[in-house]
């Protein structure tokens, strides 16, 4: 066998590769220059019109909005959660009219815009007010906040339903027929394997149609729902300062990256097996 009779010295680490200066660098160094300019002059913008009268008077209806958002959207993405499963059911149904009416509804909340729905179930049920009345309905619809609970409860229910779907179908065919071979019940090997892994595959594209829900939840505003951008309105209303609409924006784009960060979390979380 042979060895090594003396050590290889050590050697300069190889030179970096000098990287031409071309026009996409150029154009991204332009573009991210801009973006810098542009949030220093929005921070600038901010602290010279800082009014601390306005603050006091506003700020805590933006707080009041802003908890109002939350939970407008937290309420719906619960609801939304538990309609969402029965229709995913019958999206995968082999019924026919079961799957077609599942279809249908999918098919009318997702292509047609949230705000029209509103308008459909606030100001169109109003036409309706005596059968309402008649089944003791009419306290809830009469409402705008509930009306705006109701309307993103349905868009996110179709949204969440397909979601559904798609994750549970994506769990390998293997893995019914091996829960079948050991002899575990559908309901059991649905509950305990197929579940937990859809619901990973579906994590992502959950955090996203949450997140598409709290910007969309600006549309009950319109309703006279005093979330946060309705007391935004109230308050650009009062004082005509655009930068009340740069205050909202703030808010929102807070909300997001919360989630953000907390979904990026979850995920670590629970794919951390999957990890090698």
């Amino acid at each position: 066998m042979s060895h090594a009779q003396t050590l290889i010295p050590a050697q300069p680490a190889p030179k970096q590769a000098h990287k031409p200066i071309t026009v996409a660098r150029i154009t991204g160094y332009v573009v991210v220059a801009l973006w810098i300019l542009l949030a220093a002059a929005l921070i600038a913008m901010v602290v010279s019109g800082w009014d601390p009268e306005k603050f006091t008077r506003y700020g805590p209806r933006y707080l009041h909005g802003l908890y109002t958002t939350i939970m407008l959207v937290v309420i719906s993405v619960f609801f939304g959660a538990i309609l969402s499963l029965p229709l995913a059911f019958a999206r995968m149904s082999k019924n026919k009219v079961i799957n077609g009416i599942a279809y249908c509804y999918v098919y009318v909340f997702r292509g047609t815009p949230l705000l029209a729905q509103l308008f459909l179930i606030y100001y169109g049920l109003g036409s309706f007010r005596p059968e309402l009345e008649a089944v003791g309905l009419w306290w809830f619809f009469r409402d705008a906040w509930y009306c705006g609970l109701f309307a993103m409860t349905i868009n996110t229910a179709a949204y969440q339903a397909e979601i559904l779907r798609g994750a549970i179908q994506s769990v390998p065919r293997g893995q019914h027929e091996a829960a079948a071979s050991l002899g575990i019940h559908k309901i059991v090997a649905f509950r305990k394997i197929i579940l937990p892994q859809a619901l990973i595959v579906a994590l992502r594209p959950y955090g996203n149609e949450i997140i598409l829900l709290i910007k969309g939840s600006a549309v009950v505003a319109i309703i006279t729902v005093l979330d946060l951008m309705g007391e935004t309105r109230y308050a650009f209303s009062r004082t005509f300062d655009y930068q009340t609409y740069l205050w909202a924006a703030i808010f929102y784009l807070s909300m997001v990256e919360a989630l953000r960060h907390l979904w990026a979390w979850i995920e670590r979380r629970l794919t951390r097996h999957l990890k090698r």
